[in-house]
């Protein structure tokens, strides 16, 4: 899942200074279930906000709602009229989402409300790990499964480096060298000869930015001309 934190309140607070009505727009997947930008987040931030524009005289209205999700046009659609009677949308998803909302309801202003982390998953309760770069030509296979572009800080393809001791990272104690961690899952595999194959460099050309993709079967057929008599 995309991993997100709520900004700091302060950033936020700078930045909808002005806007005399508000509305704050959560996300009801990824940052949800990091708790970062889903309904009781967005109820949290908004009493907030008014709590501290009470305190400071300001009349600001502050409207709340929580999509499904940001990042699919059939999720927002059905709010974009409820939105124009706002000066500004502060939007609580990852940046995919904020994008969207901007194009949907261009020329309003959405301001972001997260900082988006990385794609990762849930290592126990509170505590969420960077799994994923979305490089865009997985390794997986060849590494049992754990990724050296994202686990590892230097992104090693043939490792380890001559930095890690005892099974730990020497950019930090108390993180696994990811090469470690691949070389305990090969030997357990019993594919430990792999890791003598030497990895050519990762080709980074995959990674077409902005990246698009198109899956054919969702296209519309194009009728076919009939022909003429």
């Amino acid at each position: 899942m995309i991993v997100g934190e709520r900004k700091p309140f302060d950033e936020i607070k700078e930045s909808v200074q002005g806007y005399e009505k508000l509305l704050i727009v959560g996300c009801g997947t990824c940052v949800s279930v990091c708790m970062a930008g889903g309904e009781k987040e967005v109820e949290l931030l908004a009493s907030q906000l008014r709590m501290t524009n009470k305190l400071e005289g300001r009349d600001v209205e502050i409207g709340e709602v929580t999509l499904q999700r940001q990042c699919d046009r059939e999720y927002i659609e059905p709010i974009v009229e409820m939105a124009r009677n706002y000066d500004a949308v502060l939007s609580m998803a990852c940046g995919a989402g904020v994008q969207l909302m901007a194009d949907m309801l261009e020329p309003m202003s959405v301001i972001p409300g997260l900082d988006t982390r990385f794609i990762g998953i849930a290592e126990e309760e509170g505590i969420w790990a960077e799994r994923c770069r979305a490089c865009g030509k997985c390794v997986l296979g060849e590494y049992a499964g754990i990724c050296p572009i994202a686990r590892c800080p230097k992104s090693i393809l043939n490792g380890p480096c001559g930095g890690s001791q005892g099974g730990r990272c020497e950019t930090d104690p108390n993180r696994d060298c990811a090469w470690a961690l691949i070389y305990d899952r090969l030997n357990k595999q019993g594919k430990l000869d792999s890791i003598c194959r030497i990895a050519p460099p990762k080709d980074f050309s995959t990674q077409d930015h902005p990246a698009r993709q198109v899956n054919e079967d969702y296209l519309k057929a194009e009728p076919e001309e009939t022909p003429v008599q």
